[in-house]
Formats: C-alpha cells, sequence, structure tokens
C-alpha cells in the first residue's frame, strides 16, 4: 500500500500544475477522491481514485450569504432554539435560482444578522460576507423590512391610519410606516428601524392581536416562494 500524501500534491501529479493552483482547485470544490468531493489540501489519499472537475477554475470562491425561511419558534441572533443549524446540505431549496455551487465551507462561520421574533416566521439572512454584515448591521434602520401580520379582533377606529403615523414604542415615535390590508386578515407593512416586539405592539395599540408574522422582505431581497424551513443563496452581485 502507498504512503498517505496530501491530496494537494495527487493532484499536481494529475494536472502537472502548481501546488498554490493544486490547492486552489479542492479549496474551490473541484476536486473529488472516490466520487466525494474534498475541500481540503491537506486531506491525506493513498490509492484513491482522484477526478479534477473538467470545468475547474481557479478564482477563489465568494464568501456565502444564505437567505433561511426560518420557521416560528427559532431564535434569529441568539436564544435556546438558534435557526442556524437549520442551514444544512439537505435543506436547500431545490428550485434556488443563485446558480451557486454549493461548498461545505460555505456552513462554517455564519453570522446571522437582522433579528427577528422567535415567535415570527420568514426571511432570515447570515453571511460570511463582511460586506453583508457592514450592510445590514450599520446600515440596518435605514432598510425597510415587509412583514405579513395576520391578525384578530376589530380594528378601532382610525386604527390603520394610527398604524401608518402616530403611535409609539418604547419612549420614542415608530417613524411613518405603509400599512395596509392584504385581505380581511392580514395586514402588510413596510417599515424602517423595527425593533423586537413592535408590530405586536403596534397592533395592541388599535385594538388587534396577532395570530402570525412573517417577514418578507428584506430592502430589495424577497422570500419569493421558498418553502419553510428551506434556504437559497443570495446571487452574487445582488444588494439588500
Amino acid at each position: 500500500m502507498s504512503d498517505p500524501v496530501r491530496l494537494a500534491r495527487r493532484v499536481i501529479e494529475l494536472t502537472g500544475c502548481s501546488r498554490a493552483d493544486a490547492e486552489q482547485y479542492i479549496k474551490g470544490g473541484w476536486v473529488s477522491v472516490d466520487g466525494a468531493v474534498v475541500e481540503d489540501p491537506a486531506f491525506r489519499v493513498t490509492t484513491e481514485a482522484i477526478e479534477v472537475d473538467p470545468a475547474a477554475q481557479l478564482a477563489a470562491a465568494e464568501p456565502a450569504t444564505i437567505l433561511l425561511h426560518k420557521p416560528a419558534g427559532y431564535d434569529t441572533i441568539s436564544g435556546p432554539q438558534p435557526a442556524a443549524p437549520l442551514v444544512q446540505p439537505d435543506t436547500r431549496w431545490p428550485e434556488d435560482p443563485s446558480g451557486v455551487r454549493m461548498l461545505q465551507r460555505h456552513f462554517h462561520r455564519l453570522t446571522p444578522l437582522v433579528p427577528l421574533d422567535a415567535e415570527a416566521s420568514g426571511l432570515m439572512v447570515l453571511t460570511q460576507d463582511g460586506r453583508v454584515w457592514r450592510r445590514l448591521t450599520e446600515d440596518r434602520d435605514g432598510i425597510e423590512q415587509e412583514y405579513i401580520v395576520e391578525v384578530s379582533g376589530e380594528l378601532s377606529p382610525w386604527g390603520l391610519a394610527r398604524l401608518n403615523h402616530g403611535l409609539e414604542y418604547g419612549g420614542r415615535a415608530i417613524p411613518r410606516c405603509k400599512v395596509s390590508w392584504q385581505n380581511e386578515i392580514r395586514l402588510r407593512f413596510a417599515l424602517k428601524g423595527v425593533q423586537g416586539g413592535q408590530l405586536r405592539h403596534m397592533c395592541a395599540e388599535v385594538g388587534l392581536e396577532v395570530v402570525a408574522i412573517r417577514r418578507i422582505r428584506i430592502g430589495r431581497i424577497a422570500l419569493a416562494k421558498m418553502p419553510v424551513g428551506t434556504w437559497r443563496y443570495l446571487p452574487v452581485g445582488e444588494r439588500f
């Protein structure tokens, strides 16, 4: 039996490329060992079948940003039931239109952003990209978010006008919102600077009880038709 060697060395032998290029091919997910993709250049191999994808490219893989349809009952930023572990290879939305190649490295060091109440469902963002982190952290209060809120009860007189402008939360005036009926039991909220518990408070102030909350948009990025519990990539070049 041959002595184990680094996978990068075998790729060099197969392709005649440099060590740096061999490691880049492996990190980019272009190399398989006995049919399974391996992304670690130091992975030890002996007599296994090594294949380099004919379409292999040397361009470095972009850091991933993942859009998850968070189920109700899961925490976004912190809490006993974090939603981040729901992001797994087998929960990727089969109809993900991003075209991004899935790599194991995309599931490491994902930072959740833009809080969403645990009892709410909808669009959640996790990223490895410092540019996305800065945008959704430093500029978050200036980015409009959109929610569908299912309610029960009877709306008080002038209640819709008050939802749009005139309420307070946490001792501060709530910035002007865009609130309208989607149907007889659901309100559509579009607002900036939303805080935890704010939508429930707003509805209670006008005689309504919240049944369910779903976030459907953050900035220019929409939840679309992605099923609950699945995720997709944010395509390279798209911005919030």
